[in-house]
């Protein structure tokens, strides 16, 4: 099934919790949070307190994007927080196996990144650990970035390993996911779908996002 994960960090935070209940309205079933510590990457976002405050306004699950060095250091604040699924980057992770377990033992999803220069087959030893691949479709660190078309070979990549394994990992992918380029994802194997400017850009994103996941469900062949 196809899903669509509304990027906040996108959004009024002025009036965040009208901005999440009207992408939720829009048909939006996971809440993306990105989480930058301006050494990992070139920008500083959200922490706990914004997810602590989140876990009060919606019921969705909370979609932690770490964006950071030292993950492990921060995966219990982010549990306690209310956090439901926590994605670290490959190339963040000095033992990747152990955080990902550590994810786990305080009970949430796990997750793993890929940055637009890292091979999928990099992953192959740990797809049976994580509940969904995120496949960076454009450099981390800002929104509104233009979508880097490779990306698709990535998503066809991990659709086949999933077929060849016998997984159920999902398939994310964010950055650049819009209108136009909504179809080509999902049409690679993609079923999850973080989307942030395109949905809270221009003040509608109840109306955005129901209109993004329309387009979704056409491509994967399902009603709208």
């Amino acid at each position: 099934m196809v899903e669509l994960a509304p990027s906040i960090l996108a959004s009024d935070f002025a009036h965040l919790a009208d901005e999440v209940r009207a992408a939720e309205r829009g048909g939006g079933t996971v809440i993306h949070v990105d989480v930058m510590d301006g050494h990992f990457v070139p920008n500083i976002t959200l922490g706990p307190p914004m997810v602590k405050s989140l876990r009060k306004v919606t019921s969705l699950p909370l979609d932690c994007h770490l964006m950071i060095e030292n993950p492990d250091d921060f995966i219990p604040a982010f549990a306690d927080a209310g956090a439901d699924w926590i994605s670290v980057h490959y190339e963040a992770c000095r033992h990747l196996h152990r955080t990902l377990e550590l994810i786990a033992q305080h009970d949430m999803r796990p997750a793993v990144v890929i940055n637009p220069a890292t091979r999928v087959n990099f992953l192959v030893e740990i797809l049976p650990m994580v509940h969904h691949v995120l496949v960076m479709s454009v450099n981390p660190g800002f929104g509104g970035q233009s979508f880097i078309p490779n990306a698709l070979t990535k998503i066809r990549r991990l659709a086949e390993l999933r077929q060849e394994m016998g997984l159920g990992f999902r398939i994310e992918v964010d950055g650049g996911v819009a209108k136009d380029t909504i179809a080509r994802i999902v049409e690679a194997g993609a079923d999850l779908l973080v989307a942030g400017s395109a949905i809270f850009d221009n003040g509608n994103a109840e109306e955005n996002a129901r209109e993004l996941l329309g387009l979704a469900r056409q491509a994967s062949g399902l009603k709208a």
